[in-house]
């Protein structure tokens, strides 16, 4: 297991190698300049040069990209064009927000899939499953956004159980801010718990046709029994490696949410970086995504040895 994990880590930090240096070229090559951006298009030629000098734009991009990522392995991500603060402090502060409404919606689609999927298999054919199916193919069809709007009207607007939007804060307690996430948690989660339960079904019908299936049947367990067994546990690889594409997902990608419901998270902080040509934000907020990716994605490789023996065997 050891020589597995190590084998996994060194792919992750020569991963995490490659993905800075796409990041940081391809973020600099974009047209505009930050200087010019921040002074207006009547700012003086030495104006311009003496703002790129302070904020260390007249530099060699290898220079900058060294000290860039030379700052980051010590928890710097330099300072912002525009707002002139640390950057690790706007994106910590961003975190608290982002990060739980991810972890929250991934919760809400786990608890929710699960019992769908695993239902649908076992009722293969039947009335159950083609309901689940047909939920299921309604989820994945229908954008979160448009759930989120829904939602807004249905339970902000008419019933008033929850606000529009907003985020309360952590510091009026928390039951007070993961009631601040539940609509934009729940917006999230129905689309990938949809997902979720068509693989965890169709992984459970492909396992319940293998031999030691029906060996364990032969031997007198009952089909659910089977299920709970011996099904579920190989079942479990297809599904882990959606549920980690989904965290990542839900952590990068819920920037259209966070716009509608009014959240100060990482998707927003992007936004408003892209759109004040801010590159180092911009640049340090998509590292700590690839970051949040990458990691995930050893985890989910650390799970399948665990899950699956055999994978520690061939490494």
């Amino acid at each position: 297991m050891l020589r597995y994990a190590l084998k996994r880590g060194f792919s992750l930090i020569i991963s995490l190698a490659v993905a800075s240096l796409v990041i940081f070229f391809v973020i600099e090559i974009a047209p505009g300049d930050p200087a010019s951006f921040m002074l207006g298009i009547n700012a003086e030629p030495d104006t311009v040069a003496a703002l790129r000098a302070e904020l260390g734009l007249d530099q060699g991009k290898l220079q900058r990209y060294l000290a860039w990522v030379g700052g980051m392995l010590q928890g710097d991500f330099g300072m912002s064009y525009t707002y002139r603060t640390p950057v690790a402090g706007m994106i910590a502060d961003r975190m608290w927000v982002s990060l739980p409404l991810a972890l929250y919606a991934l919760t809400l689609s786990t608890l929710i899939a699960f019992p769908a999927g695993i239902y649908a298999a076992a009722r293969r054919g039947k009335a159950g499953d083609m309901a689940v199916m047909g939920a299921t193919q309604l989820g994945v069809a229908v954008p979160n956004f448009w759930f989120a709007m829904i939602l807004v009207l249905v339970f902000a607007i008419n019933l008033r159980w929850f606000g529009a939007g907003g985020f309360a804060g952590w510091d009026d307690g928390i039951g007070t801010a993961l009631h601040s996430l539940t609509l934009p948690a729940i917006a999230l989660a129905l689309p990938q718990a949809a997902i979720l339960a068509r693989v965890m079904r169709s992984a459970l019908l492909d396992i319940l046709g293998e031999d030691f299936m029906r060996t364990a049947r032969a031997k007198g367990l009952t089909r659910r029994q089977a299920l709970w067994r011996h099904g579920l546990r190989n079942a479990m690889i297809p599904v882990l490696t959606i549920i980690g594409l989904q965290f990542s997902f839900l952590l990068a990608g819920a920037i259209i949410i966070e716009q509608v419901f009014f959240l100060p998270g990482l998707g927003r902080l992007v936004f408003q970086a892209i759109s004040s040509r801010d590159l180092i934000v911009v640049e340090s907020v998509v590292m700590i995504l690839v970051f949040a990716v990458i990691t995930v994605n050893f985890l989910v490789d650390l799970a399948y040895a665990l899950v699956d023996p055999r994978l520690r065997s061939r490494t």
